[in-house]
């Protein structure tokens, strides 16, 4: 139904239209005409949304900076889901790993060839060589927070380092992307794709960024590679994941026998890096890194 210019606007904000979403809403349905996939308005989050988000977003940081302080060799992953109970239990929030879709435990811990979705274990002892993705989604008030980095542990090799540092430099690329109402989710995954072959790299295709916000995925789906087809146009508002798996050989992966972690089928060392970015009406804000 049409939105009259004195009626609260549809984003929550408890605001009427016309002082609120009104413009915007004008310019989306210019950018439709024009042949843009648009964004829904579920795609947008208000200024008090944002502000939750922001917040669950500190805690999130806060997170990845005390299990940066203590990792290390002799560790065992298990080790790590450990902490972020703790310090989710102390800041009072918690995972929102934790149970979904039956996943057992707080956090991801991916080593080496493992690509994404790595099950914490006392089994998994870390050890000076490896490369390790560790992957947070925190909530707190109903708000939700997302972001991965990579560790090295010790005195890893010339190819381990190198693949940390281009896909991080591959997110970045990506964010820099990021143009509101000038570019779309192919833009983001292009600037990836580029960077990650001009290394030798190859990008994961099976998994993808996402909204995020209020639930842990939420739409778009944020792609990591240029899927050569029109995709959703980036405007202010919306929240998003951009998370660009990278392997050192070739891009295909399989989920092994645990039913969530992926492997690269080759074998081949895999790093991956996420932050969640608010996209401004200037460009973009990292909340969560």
């Amino acid at each position: 139904m049409k939105k009259l210019s004195h009626d609260e606007c549809w984003c929550g904000s408890h605001k009427k239209y016309k002082k609120c979403h009104e413009k915007f809403d004008k310019r989306l349905r210019y950018f439709k005409k024009q042949g843009y996939v648009i964004p829904s308005h579920a795609m947008i989050k208000n200024e008090k949304q944002i502000e939750g988000i922001k917040q669950a977003a500190l805690i999130n940081n806060g997170l990845l900076d005390y299990i940066e302080s203590h990792i290390c060799a002799g560790m065992s992953t298990l080790q790590i889901d450990d902490m972020t109970v703790e310090y989710l239990k102390a800041h009072d929030a918690t995972s929102a790993d934790l149970h979904y879709q039956g996943y057992p435990k707080s956090i991801c811990t991916s080593v080496n060839d493992e690509v994404c979705h790595g099950i914490p274990s006392e089994d998994v002892i870390l050890k000076s060589g490896d490369i390790i993705n560790v992957d947070a989604t925190s909530c707190y008030k109903g708000y939700y927070a997302d972001a991965s980095r990579m560790f090295m542990i010790g005195e890893v090799s010339e190819e381990a380092r190198k693949l940390v540092a281009v896909t991080r430099e591959c997110l970045y690329k990506g964010i820099e992307a990021v143009r509101p109402f000038k570019s779309t989710i192919s833009d983001i995954g292009k600037a990836i794709e580029t960077h990650a072959h001009q290394h030798g790299f190859s990008v994961v295709r099976e998994f993808c960024g996402h909204g995020v916000g209020l639930s842990m995925h939420e739409d778009p789906y944020v792609l990591h590679y240029d899927p050569h087809y029109p995709t959703t146009l980036l405007v202010p508002g919306m929240v998003i994941t951009i998370e660009p798996m990278i392997n050192a050989g070739k891009r295909y992966v399989h989920i092994g026998p645990n039913g969530w972690s992926a492997f690269t089928d080759d074998g081949s060392l895999s790093a991956q890096w996420e932050h969640t970015i608010l996209v401004t009406e200037t460009g973009v804000e990292i909340l969560s890194m």
